[in-house]
């Protein structure tokens, strides 16, 4: 790689692509330098232009919204299941508008949104489908890898995820005049063959380089494996934790035949435990189990929404004012209440051994029937 005198687009970029796209089903894989980057650049190659709207979930990180932002349209919020924590179809069907131009579905903790629903929804109404799929890598919907399930969808490998180099990104998808014009766009406006100099298109320098692709494609090796652990750990927690009191499991949709588990996530009542979360969290903490209550609130809570009506103009601090937008009043209950009582364990504790899960489904299972002490 050193003596190659390339530092981007060079062998092991190009293998890379290829081998992540196909470990997703898909044809052609776009590398870029990060997941909101890629989120952005495929907005503008499906055509998402000023003024359109595009309806997005409050339960994700924030790029997912400010990337529609940033290619000059609005984000329009649609709640979340309460089972899978993904977009509700039937909230998006109601957010639908004379301006709506497309959906993107997160497949939180690697568990994938209802895209049956969601793109028999986006061909009702002529819209794009762009899965944010920054947390399922290896996720599968009926055998079909999550990225290739609508238009296109895009991950990331920023420093938290299952696969990392730091920081980069990638955009998947099955169509090659896409796949074209997302390249030339991540490479200054370049066209597919031609000369160095000439940008035909409007573009970006959003290039991977070749350090991130060969420290990605060392991971992406072993990522089935790792992948086949996640599961199978999630899978002793469900069994230790299933029935109790207190603790709510997601549902696990059985067209979901591969699922990544960035996180494993479970609700908890701490109405019916009679202590709070934070205290339920400190205690399971203590107990060795690295739990928390997760980063995520609703998007629409941010500034950047909440001071949306407010000026003056400007493309930082306020890159709303004058779209007509007001997210004052925005509610979408299921997500606030999810965030009051999601708790998080992060997937590398997924890549223990079995016996240590069972350890912490036993903490969790002790914390709970001792709750009465904690108050």
């Amino acid at each position: 790689m050193l003596e190659s005198g390339k530092w981007w687009y060079g062998d092991f970029v190009k293998q890379f692509e290829q081998q992540f796209a196909a470990f997703q089903g898909a044809r052609f894989g776009v590398s870029c330098t990060n997941g909101t980057t890629a989120i952005e650049m495929g907005l503008k190659g499906l055509g998402i232009i000023p003024g359109d709207e595009v309806i997005v979930p409050p339960y994700s990180f924030i790029a997912t919204a400010s990337a529609v932002i940033t290619v000059g349209a609005s984000p329009v919020f649609a709640d979340i299941d309460p089972d899978t924590l993904c977009l509700d179809p039937e909230d998006v069907a109601r957010k639908v508008t004379p301006r709506t131009r497309g959906i993107i579905p997160v497949h939180v903790a690697g568990c994938v949104a209802d895209m049956d629903r969601l793109n028999t929804l986006a061909r009702k109404h002529g819209l794009r489908v762009l899965e944010d799929a920054a947390h399922s890598w290896g996720s599968q919907w009926k055998g079909q890898g999550t990225g290739a399930l609508g238009d296109c969808g895009t991950f990331s490998f920023q420093v938290s995820k299952n696969i990392t180099a730091g920081e980069g990104g990638i955009l998947v998808t099955n169509q090659e005049a896409l796949a074209d014009l997302c390249r030339s766009y991540s490479n200054c406006g370049r066209r597919k063959g031609s000369a160095w100099y000439d940008h035909d298109y409007l573009g970006s320098n959003l290039r991977l380089t070749e350090f991130q692709a060969a420290v990605l494609l060392g991971q992406l090796s072993r990522l089935e494996k790792q992948t086949a652990r996640r599961q199978a750990n999630a899978a002793v927690l469900d069994d230790a934790l299933r029935g109790l009191p207190g603790v709510r499991l997601l549902a696990c949709d059985r067209r979901m035949t591969r699922r990544s588990y960035h996180m494993y996530i479970f609700r908890l009542d701490a109405e019916r435990l009679g202590i709070t979360r934070d205290r339920f969290l400190e205690a399971l903490n203590a107990e060795g189990v690295p739990v928390s209550k997760g980063w995520y609130r609703p998007l629409y809570a941010n500034g950047v929404f909440q001071n949306a009506a407010r000026g003056p103009a400007h493309g930082i601090s306020a890159p709303l004012l004058g779209r007509g937008v007001d997210y004052s009043s925005t509610n979408c209950p299921v997500c606030e209440q999810v965030c009051r009582d999601a708790v998080w364990i992060p997937h590398h504790v997924l890549l223990a051994r079995a016996s240590a899960m069972r350890a912490v489904a036993g903490a969790i299972r002790k914390v709970v029937h001792l709750a009465d002490r904690l108050r």
